[in-house]
């Protein structure tokens, strides 16, 4: 399919002008995300003062990392199975099953019962059920997403992007704030025998809530359906998988993307999760004050995320992440330092929502990138396999952290992380296509075909 084939009509189409499933889907996908990742982040910090209860007297900081990467393994296989079956049956329907399947295991983790009860298999089981939930919260996002964005109009897809990527960061906030309340609320002996489990319950109950909203309001946007028709007038005709995205057509676009992307969950890493550990470690603040801190820098977060997607229409999508890239591998790891080594609380909050505005925010544009840079027949996979694989390395540092510590200490080894994920987004950005405001002026199809055929 080439650009002088693609119906450009939508292009002009206003927001207001939508259908209601138009509207309904990015309503959806502004809040499926927010409760995507509420499952993405309960672990890190609802789990967090109750790891003695689940994994006994053993428990370590690795402990409490592991349940957090167990997920992030997950997210790879996900993307994969749930992308594909998105880009044959409809991201719709593919949605309904990942968001069904994310709110069995929320349920199950809060029926787990204690160490007292299953000794080390309860970890274990936890272990299990948050890589079950990867596989099924990557689906969501690899259907729903760019579901969103097929609905957008072409000068709002920035804008979509950032507000559904700042539900992340919302979702942190909302969580830590959560954990705040009910610790002071009902103490941390009760929170960590019962109060957590509170929490996943009302995860899974948002997920169902979710389920029964696609089920009534959304439906596959018209780009889905005219593509879908497209195939069918060619009986026969090869659909493309996995090898056309990893070795084929599109490998250019997807390891392009692909290295854009690890620098970015190298600084989702950094600065959300071992920052979070960090700052209760290494500063002395309680857990109550640990939550306080991490929820009022996700909040800004939240707001620059937002408004860095809204910005990518008119500087243009590669410029935005130059600039943040720049300003990540210049100051960033500075800001880090400071952060962690704060006595005052107050300090300590000021540079942690300083450090995740010029780092994290940076994803404000990245569901209406990678939707842009994959057609229709192939966007779901992709954009799954873009995000879901990005993170294995990055992943992995509970593994490569201490050997990296070895020679340049606890806080240099974390500030060189924060660096090169810096570093990264620079040089992703730079082999990728401009995407200037002209660009990304045309239909999701259109802007995806001339990328294909022009890269600059």
């Amino acid at each position: 399919m080439t650009a002088s084939t693609i119906d450009t009509s939508s292009a002009a189409t206003k927001l207001s002008d939508l259908p209601p499933e138009g509207r309904a889907a990015l309503r959806a996908g502004v809040v499926g995300n927010w409760i995507d990742n509420i499952h993405v982040f309960l672990p890190l910090t609802a789990l967090a003062p109750a790891m003695l209860v689940l994994a006994g007297p053993a428990v370590t900081a690795s402990t409490a990392a592991l349940v957090v990467v167990a997920m992030l393994f997950g997210r790879p296989l996900g993307g994969l199975v749930f992308g594909r079956l998105a880009d044959r049956l409809g991201r719709t329907r593919t949605t309904r099953i990942a968001v069904g399947g994310t709110a069995a295991c929320a349920l199950a983790i809060a029926a787990m019962p204690t160490y007292e009860v299953l000794g080390g298999w309860t970890i274990v089981g936890i272990l299990v059920l948050r890589f079950l939930g990867g596989i099924f919260v990557a689906g969501q996002y690899s259907a729903a997403i760019p579901l969103a964005m097929e609905w957008s109009t072409p000068r709002r897809r920035g804008l979509m992007s950032g507000m559904i990527l700042s539900m992340a960061p919302w979702a942190q906030a909302s969580i830590a704030f959560a954990v705040t309340g009910l610790l002071i609320v009902i103490g941390p002996e009760a929170y960590a025998t019962w109060g957590w489990r509170v929490l996943f319950v009302i995860g899974a109950l948002l997920s169902v809530g979710l389920l029964i909203y696609y089920g009534r309001q959304v439906t596959d946007a018209p780009v889905f359906h005219r593509q879908t028709r497209a195939a069918a007038q060619k009986p026969g005709t090869r659909r493309p998988g996995l090898a056309d995205v990893l070795t084929g057509r599109w490998a250019p676009t997807f390891w392009q993307v692909f290295l854009l992307m690890t620098g970015l969950w190298l600084l989702t890493n950094s600065t959300v999760l071992l920052l979070t550990e960090r700052l209760g470690t290494d500063t002395g603040f309680s857990a109550t004050n640990v939550s306080l801190t991490m929820g009022i820098a996700s909040v800004a977060q939240a707001i620059a995320m937002a408004c860095a997607g809204h910005l990518s229409t008119y500087l243009g999508r590669r410029n935005l992440f130059l600039l943040w890239g720049l300003a990540t591998t210049l100051f960033a790891p500075v800001i880090w330092w400071f952060a962690v080594t704060s006595s005052a609380l107050g300090q300590a909050v000021v540079f942690a929502a300083l450090l995740q505005v010029i780092t994290v925010a940076a994803y404000g544009p990245v569901s209406a990138y990678l939707s842009e840079r994959f057609p229709t027949e192939i966007r779901s996979t992709g954009y799954g396999m873009a995000y879901s694989f990005s993170l294995i390395l990055p992943a992995l540092y509970p593994f490569y952290l201490p050997l990296v510590e070895t020679m340049l200490g606890r806080h240099g080894s974390v500030m060189a992380l924060v660096g090169l994920g810096g570093v990264l987004l620079v040089l992703g950005a730079i082999l990728g296509p401009k995407l200037s405001p002209r660009d990304i002026s045309h239909d999701i199809d259109v802007v995806a075909a001339n990328t294909a055929a022009h890269p600059e």
